[in-house]
């Protein structure tokens, strides 16, 4: 065997030599995880929440609602209202109770499930109810969930149903309620996302103003 090729066999190539140690991975790694998780998980954060509070400053901080001082819900969250002389919004599925916004949820029950049958055939009765000789029919997000579980909106269909029973259990006439209504319906989100919608916290506390 010629010098040359012991040589080659027993002393470390130039790109052998620059081969990194096991330690200085680990520490190339650690400090990668470090530095992403404090700016995909920190700062990137913190950067969004404070153009969100700068940009939209009213969503960001809950579309709080007051009245006399005090708040009274969310735009963006629904209530139970069962009183006739309120609209009624849609139902809730959450739990323990309805519209807990900790724990958005859908009921999750398929079109053939009896339960589902069960609890709108038990909303049409109490819409019924409240508003005897109301023979129309009963639009279907009165008598179904959303989703989420928080939706404050009904669509114009559904507040037109309730009109004659508010107006009378008020003593207002049908055409001032449904002014109300009108001026609370709002348009698609930019003009073509969704449908038109009536925000039902909204339009309570407008009637409630009359």
């Amino acid at each position: 065997m010629s010098m040359d090729a012991k040589r080659s066999l027993s002393s470390p190539t130039p790109d052998e030599e620059r081969q990194p140690s096991l330690g200085s991975l680990l520490r190339t790694a650690v400090g990668m995880l470090v530095a992403l998780t404090l700016l995909t998980g920190v700062a990137y954060p913190l950067l969004i929440t404070a153009v969100a509070k700068v940009a939209f400053a009213d969503r960001a901080n809950g579309s709080l609602v007051e009245r006399d001082g005090k708040v009274v819900g969310s735009r963006l969250i629904g209530q139970a209202f069962e009183d006739p002389r309120h609209f009624w919004g849609r139902l809730s599925a959450t739990s323990p109770a309805a519209y807990n916004a900790a724990s958005s949820a859908a009921s999750n029950l398929g079109p053939t499930n009896p339960d589902l049958t069960k609890k709108s055939n038990e909303r049409i009765d109490a819409l019924r109810a409240a508003d005897p000789g109301n023979d129309a029919p009963v639009p279907v997000d009165l008598v179904t969930s959303s989703g989420s579980g928080l939706d404050p909106h009904i669509s114009p269909a559904a507040a037109e149903y309730q009109v004659r029973r508010v107006a009378r259990a008020r003593g207002l006439g049908e055409d001032r309620v449904r002014a109300l209504v009108r001026a609370h319906t709002e348009d698609r989100e930019l003009g073509f996302l969704g449908e038109r919608h009536v925000n039902v916290l909204l339009l309570n506390l407008a009637l409630d103003r009359e």
